[in-house]
């Protein structure tokens, strides 16, 4: 089976199987802070940085989807799109991770392409985007046989509906699935050309507890269409239709009683006036 080459590996999370290990267990025992309750999560919200900045974060978040039950399917949905971008899928062949390639879970993916009008990506014509690609290495390392559907999702109502036949899709063809939708959020600074509170301490504060915050309000009160209005209007997250169209495939899988798991800043690591925001989320 062919698959998809994994341009980031080696630059933005370590390139071999060995290091990446390295990393996902200095992650795990570097976990200050765990799920309030053992429960079977449907699937989570998670950052898409390089593994330096977010890495911990995003690793927590999908270790935490392990169950006695492993999933045959997780549907990832991420891209950095805009209201007017198609939504993208990838629907054969594979997906190259350090740990082996991991495969796409074609019959799902046929059935969403009869219903939608996706833009399709293969194992050689796509884009360069790292929002599914960094999560695809934990993927790997934690569900060794699952297969995955990439799904780019723009911030709109149609995305939402493809989050909602994902989840009626599972149910059909009898399918356990977890869900993973990727995005950042506040992107501050003149690197970002974002800058409504100046800079300094006063920016980093608004940014942490007023501007990140209401996104993630809005994403524990498992609202997708709040969480695409909010970042629209305050660039709050780069990737709202991706975390929007998996709080609604969640939803429609039964998930409740969302947690946030951990919530940081690239400022975090490193202090300067250009910075991004991180969530992780369970539901």
């Amino acid at each position: 089976m062919q698959a998809r080459k994994a341009v980031f590996a080696g630059s933005w999370y370590p390139g071999s199987p060995a290091e990446c290990e390295r990393e996902i267990k200095s992650f795990l025992a570097d976990s200050d802070k765990k799920p309030s309750a053992k429960r079977a999560w449907v699937g989570g919200i998670v950052p898409h940085a390089g593994w330096y900045f977010s890495g911990k974060i995003a690793c927590q978040v999908i270790a935490s989807l392990v169950s006695q039950d492993p999933p045959d399917v997780i549907v990832i949905f991420g891209m950095h799109l805009h209201p007017g971008a198609p939504a993208y899928i990838m629907s054969e062949g594979a997906w190259e991770t350090p740990f082996g390639d991991l495969p796409v879970a074609a019959p799902m993916a046929q059935k969403l392409l009869q219903e939608f009008a996706f833009k399709v990506e293969t194992t050689t014509r796509f884009h360069q985007d790292n929002t599914i690609e960094l999560q695809l290495p934990f993927i790997k390392y934690f569900f060794k046989d699952v297969e995955i559907i990439p799904i780019g999702a723009p911030p709109t109502a149609e995305s939402l509906e493809i989050g909602r036949a994902v989840a009626r899709l599972s149910q059909e063809m009898n399918l356990a699935t977890r869900i993973i939708g990727s995005t950042d959020l506040t992107h501050y600074g003149a690197n970002y050309g974002y800058t409504p509170q100046g800079t300094g301490p006063t920016a980093v504060e608004w940014v942490r507890n007023k501007n990140d915050r209401r996104v993630i309000d809005a994403m524990l009160a498992m609202n997708p269409d709040r969480v695409i209005t909010e970042a629209l209007a305050n660039s709050n997250a780069c990737c709202a239709g991706a975390a929007a169209t998996a709080l609604a495939a969640g939803q429609a899988l039964g998930a409740q009683k969302p947690e946030m798991l951990a919530y940081a800043t690239s400022y975090d690591k490193s202090p300067g006036d250009s910075f991004v925001g991180y969530v992780g989320i369970l539901f």
